[in-house]
């Protein structure tokens, strides 16, 4: 019995630290009391960011605000962009069930719903699954900190294997079929008034839903300077929590330097460019991979445009 305990309390710590989020009882933080004021300032970032501050998840935002290169808005209450879901409170229940949202799309894969449980959503909202490869990045960590080994987590994760690990996924976003199918069919939703308010999430909010939420602006015409920034304000929003979890492995003894999850732990300029490069190569440029490799048609990204661009 001992043994089972043991097990299923690091499995505990584990999920935590891959899901990335405080636990439920632990207030969001300073800086996420902050922006969900739509204060960014000290930051550098523009004031429209629209932060939903909630107590069983950290990186919940409404994509409306941002201008276009025509000098039009994004919409604020149609597309909105989180990390998972599965320990929202009663309150983050009330507080998403005002949003009015009709889908809420989870790109996460099977293993780490079967980890973290499936979404807490209010009543009437669909769920639609539709997993987005990780190339076993969940698994991968969860092996990692569980072998308590220094030597075997040096070795799976040090000397810059983090890093290009990253990197490797989010070229998959763009060279695998099944992803980008995955990343077509929510744009197209997205298009359609029937599914939307509509909010997608990933484990951390970060890199498929990072990805997701980059081709979503750059498509209805946000600069990609401002596209860039959306993406990066995830490190603002998960330092904290982020921090927390690697603290608690640290005093839980299953790691002697936490810090080599950083790399998985946050997003960066160049895991973005990994994907745009591949963009670029595979179809010779962003649109192309809009075009050709979404199959998102002028119809369908006018459509999109019109939904979404005030």
């Amino acid at each position: 019995m001992r043994a089972v305990h043991i097990r299923r309390a690091t499995g505990v710590v584990v999920s935590a630290v891959v899901l990335g989020c405080l636990p439920v009882c632990a207030a969001t933080d300073a800086t996420a009391q902050s922006a969900a004021t739509g204060s960014l300032n000290a930051a550098g970032h523009t004031d429209s960011v629209r932060h939903i501050a909630l107590q069983g998840a950290v990186n919940v935002r409404d994509l409306g605000g941002y201008r276009t290169d025509k000098g039009r808005q994004v919409r604020y209450g149609q597309v909105l962009r989180a990390d998972a879901l599965g320990r929202l409170t009663d309150a983050d229940i009330s507080k998403l069930s005002a949003l009015d949202l009709r889908t809420v799309v989870d790109f996460r894969v099977p293993f780490e719903v079967q980890r973290d449980g499936t979404d807490h959503l209010p009543a009437g909202v669909t769920a639609v699954s539709r997993s987005v490869n990780d190339l076993g990045l969940y698994g991968r960590t969860m092996e990692a900190i569980g072998s308590k080994d220094p030597v075997e987590q040096q070795a799976l994760l040090g000397d810059g294997k983090a890093e290009q690990l990253m990197r490797d996924i989010y070229r998959t976003f763009v060279t695998s079929p099944e992803s980008r199918r995955r990343f077509a069919e929510t744009l197209r939703d997205l298009a359609n008034h029937k599914q939307t308010p509509l909010l997608y999430h990933c484990t951390s909010g970060k890199d498929r839903t990072g990805w997701m939420s980059y081709l979503l602006l750059r498509a209805v015409g946000v600069p990609d300077e401002t596209a860039e920034k959306d993406y990066l304000l995830s490190n603002d929003f998960r330092a904290e929590a982020d921090r927390r979890s690697r603290e608690g492995l640290r005093k839980a003894g299953l790691m002697e330097n936490p810090d080599l999850l950083v790399p998985l732990q946050e997003v960066r300029e160049d895991y973005l460019a990994a994907a745009l490069e591949q963009a670029e190569h595979d179809y010779g440029s962003l649109h192309g991979y809009l075009t050709e490799g979404l199959g998102l048609d002028t119809p369908t990204l006018a459509k999109l445009r019109a939904r979404l661009v005030k």
